[in-house]
């Protein structure tokens, strides 16, 4: 069943309510791989429930160029919303996510180790309303650009 952007969102307060912890990421998650995983298991390690802030289609476009994504915006979302870590997908149109961010208000915003707290988008709100931001490790040699040239090669 397909839920609409403002019924997750009542979801996303009855969580609250419950005064769970809510862990909040994002990304494009264009071509699936073990970093990614690993990623988003350490994510949910930090709280009670994970949303994943996930690019549209065009917005990956935006992000990563016009041969992007690969693979479409329903597919990536069913990908990730059949992983055990992630709770919660839901769809962002902007460059960022910071509107979701802020509709959603995170106790934890997480990004991957190659970011700096103060180059993660939404760090500020997040912290002026007590949350925490945390970069989690880089898994070195999984990048969906690098597989994409890679197969590119051959």
């Amino acid at each position: 069943m397909k839920y609409s952007i403002k019924e997750k969102m009542e979801f996303i307060k009855k969580i609250k309510s419950q005064n769970l912890n809510i862990v909040f990421t994002n990304g494009c998650f264009d071509i699936l791989h073990v970093g990614h995983t690993r990623y988003l298991n350490r994510a949910k390690e930090l709280g009670d429930f994970l949303v994943v802030g996930l690019n549209s289609d065009s917005s990956v476009k935006e992000n990563k160029g016009s041969d992007r994504p690969i693979n479409k915006f329903n597919d990536r979302a069913k990908i990730l919303s059949s992983l055990e870590a992630v709770d919660l997908v839901i769809k962002f149109e902007e460059k960022t996510p910071l509107k979701l961010i802020l509709a959603i208000m995170p106790d934890i915003l997480v990004k991957g180790g190659d970011y700096k707290i103060e180059d993660i988008v939404g760090s500020d709100e997040v912290i002026k309303q007590g949350g925490k931001v945390i970069p989690l490790g880089f898994y070195e040699g999984y990048s969906s650009s690098k597989y994409i040239k890679r197969i590119k090669k051959h």
